[in-house]
């Protein structure tokens, strides 16, 4: 497979007249190897290069779920704009408990930097912020890194929205799916970030979206996010009210549509993703 400086393409298949790729590279930020998908939709008739769109994924997925599941390709061929998908944590490194739980360790990095010594490593933060737009820009020309967005599901969602609202600069707009929306305040939030962050709760909210909402109000599009009514964990974990109630008193604006029937699934993302898609494009064509 094709190769760039210490890049290695590992497979490749066309959809909607552009390409899925999956690459895998060594991660400095997070001392292993990694793998990212990126989505290249067709060469448009000017050349220029495509605007990026990161989806973060949720617990237990790989940066294969996204790609293989939500549709999301047929948009963003019709939207030039390259969709990147990478994983939700380090691999291989072997530390003490790291895949005794789904919700803890592999596939479950909650897109922080820890600051507790055994999971040192555990800096999704800094990956998707800092270490693959560079690596992407200096990669690929066919990409456009300066103009991005940011999406995701689940615990990709709490990533994207808390990334988004504390680099206002650096994201055109965000999305998410079914977001744990104020992690402080759920199981699945209290286990990582006591176990990453350690007990001091005001770590917490650094990685707490409905704290940094009222940090960062200046958004320059609205928040887009989109919850199934059915959905097992709306009321322990994922809390959208509460993020709701901080936008509406940090005078932030977020369309937050609740959709009858819908449970936590790639079903569900997968009937929405369009909108999702065209939200982003539209942001991305505007700046």
């Amino acid at each position: 497979m094709a190769s760039v400086v210490g890049v290695t393409e590992t497979s490749s298949g066309k959809m909607f007249g552009g390409y899925n790729k999956r690459y895998k590279h060594y991660s400095q930020t997070l001392g292993c190897s990694m793998n990212f998908h990126i989505y290249f939709p067709p060469n448009n008739s000017d050349n220029k290069p495509f605007p990026v769109l990161y989806w973060l994924s949720g617990l237990t997925c790989s940066d294969e779920n996204f790609i293989f599941k939500s549709g999301a390709q047929r948009a963003a061929s019709q939207h030039g704009v390259a969709l990147i998908a990478p994983d939700t944590s380090p691999r291989g490194l072997n530390v003490e408990g790291e895949s005794d739980s789904w919700d803890f360790g592999v596939g479950a990095g909650f897109y922080l930097n820890a600051t507790q010594e055994k999971w040192k490593n555990w800096r999704m933060y800094d990956y998707v912020v800092k270490e693959l737009p560079k690596l992407l820009s200096d990669n690929f020309p066919q990409l456009d890194t300066s103009k991005a967005s940011i999406f995701g599901h689940s615990m990709g969602g709490h990533g994207a929205l808390t990334i988004y609202l504390k680099n206002l600069d650096k994201y055109k707009s965000v999305s998410a799916f079914a977001p744990i929306a104020n992690p402080t305040n759920c199981p699945w939030g209290q286990k990582a970030f006591t176990n990453y962050l350690g007990d001091n709760k005001s770590d917490w909210e650094d990685y707490d979206a409905t704290y940094l909402v009222t940090k960062f109000p200046r958004v320059s599009a609205s928040i887009l996010i989109d919850q199934g009514e059915d959905d097992k964990f709306l009321h322990d974990q994922l809390l959208p009210r509460k993020f709701e109630e901080a936008c509406k008193n940090a005078n932030v604006p977020l369309l937050l549509r609740f959709q009858p029937g819908y449970d936590h699934s790639y079903y569900f993302i997968a009937t929405f993703i369009d909108d999702h898609i065209r939200h982003h494009a539209q942001a991305l064509r505007l700046n």
